[in-house]
């Protein structure tokens, strides 16, 4: 019996998922499984997913249903439920619970990355799951940070409010916003580049392009960068650990 795993979410032509799970089985010798691609149009689709693929041993979840498709499981693990937000559903004893592997990915690629020395201060951009599982990293690390919206949201910032003071009191700026996703290569989050020096990290979730435009402006300031791309991978074996724990 061939075992299913697969990723839910919508226009998934350019999932990085798909590729590293089947070159995955294939280095690793495991011919009894297979890696799908499950776009639905909307999360209510999910149950009918379910009853046409039974085989099904695990799932990734991604935008934009990683805060819409925990009414659908039985259970969350602690940490996705602290989080508000799944990217990894297991398939338990006929049971689905929720796992969040993203925030460990995150967690694990910014200790590479970035000095996450005590008393430095973070600007994170984005409000949705994505955003929820960098929070918890940056809370785990005990690096203070403020959230930035497009729309006015209590106790957040909005990009009109990211001052010269603002901007000189932070080291570290994480998109954690789907802005300058292919094919919208040409977009970035509405920042004051010219306000950005060598002082600072910028942290891109978004890995294609490998160079998205919000890098590619601050990288122009001295600032130094990095894509997701490394997240992506870490969060991936975390995933396949949670399928088979």
């Amino acid at each position: 019996m061939e075992h299913e795993y697969g990723l839910v979410g919508y226009k998934l032509t350019h999932s990085f998922s798909q590729k590293y799970f089947t070159e995955k089985f294939s280095a690793e010798g495991i011919k009894d499984s297979v890696y799908h691609l499950f776009e639905l149009d909307q999360i209510a689709d999910f149950p009918e997913l379910l009853r046409a693929h039974p085989n099904l041993k695990g799932l990734n979840v991604t935008i934009p249903y990683k805060e819409t498709i925990i009414p659908f499981l039985d259970g969350m693990e602690a940490a996705a439920a602290r989080i508000g937000a799944v990217n990894v559903v297991k398939f338990e004893n006929g049971q689905l619970i929720g796992h969040n592997s993203d925030y460990q990915g995150f967690m694990q690629s910014l200790q590479n990355f970035y000095p996450c020395y005590s008393h430095s201060q973070a600007l994170v951009l984005g409000t949705g799951g994505a955003a929820k599982a960098v929070m918890a990293a940056l809370e785990y690390l005990n690096i203070a940070y403020k959230v930035v919206s497009r729309q006015p949201r209590p106790g957040m910032l909005t990009y009109q409010d990211l001052t010269p003071s603002v901007l000189s009191s932070v080291s570290l700026i994480v998109n954690a916003s789907p802005m300058g996703t292919f094919p919208n290569h040409d977009q970035a989050p509405d920042l004051p580049y010219e306000l950005l020096s060598a002082h600072h990290y910028l942290y891109d979730l978004v890995y294609n392009p490998a160079e998205t435009l919000f890098m590619k402006r601050g990288k122009e300031m001295g600032a130094k960068t990095i894509n997701g791309y490394e997240m992506l991978c870490l969060q991936a074996e975390v995933a396949w650990q949670i399928w088979h724990s």
